[in-house]
């Protein structure tokens, strides 16, 4: 399945969290280092929740740019 990531810049690193899975996140120092770790988060959270028996959630965010 494919769900929407968010990536927040702060002054030192990068966060990642997927809305779509609650307390699915991660950090790192760019943002290539985020996405690899929110990769690697994602496929821990979805393997965690089939050995608990449950159903990995449908995605359902949608991502958007919206000129202000």
């Amino acid at each position: 399945m494919r769900y929407a990531v968010v990536f927040e810049k702060s002054e030192t690193n990068f966060g990642a969290y997927v809305p779509d899975l609650p307390g699915c996140i991660a950090v790192g120092e760019s943002l290539a280092d985020a996405k690899s770790a929110i990769a690697d988060a994602m496929r821990q959270h979805l393997e965690d929740l089939k050995t608990a028996g449950r159903q990995a959630p449908v995605p359902a965010s949608v991502c958007a740019y919206i000129d202000a």
